[in-house]
């Protein structure tokens, strides 16, 4: 768990708590890197939050809880570089009750592709132990460089 997300005033985008927060779980993830060494390159990290933000910078200079989060993979085993999923825009008549970004890919989907490709994981064990009752939302294809065969 890496603490103190929940910030609603002065989040920065050049200096703030958002901002000192970036910086440090980039610092963090780059810890990670250098000490695995050459293991890096088979590994698959998530960065996950179990709540979205709005859009827009409210009056005190954050956001609030909004409705669509974000996540982060990193690492040499992935096909990075990208946005994966569905981006909805965040332009005029794109958001969410006209405040908050549309969420549009389970994070389950997320997970079930990077588990049953780089770790070979069933998808009928993910969708009935690991995600029970996740049969609708499916694997997302593409996010691990090498494949493996699933059964």
């Amino acid at each position: 768990a890496f603490d103190g997300w929940d910030t609603h005033a002065a989040e920065g985008v050049t200096q703030g708590r958002l901002f000192s927060l970036l910086g440090a779980l980039d610092g963090a993830i780059a810890a990670v890197e250098t000490g695995m060494g050459p293991a890096w390159k088979d590994t698959a990290v998530a960065v996950v939050t179990e709540f979205g933000r709005t859009a827009h910078i409210n009056g005190t200079g954050g956001t609030d809880h909004g409705t669509g989060g974000s996540m982060f993979l990193a690492g040499g085993a992935l096909r990075g570089g990208r946005v994966a999923g569905k981006w909805p825009g965040i332009g005029s008549g794109e958001l969410y009750q006209d405040r908050d970004v549309h969420a549009t890919t389970d994070f389950r989907s997320v997970f079930k592709g990077v588990l049953a490709v780089h770790l070979g994981v069933p998808v009928s064990l993910l969708e009935s132990r690991v995600f029970p009752g996740s049969a609708a939302a499916e694997p997302l294809d593409g996010l691990v460089a090498a494949t493996r065969s699933v059964a």
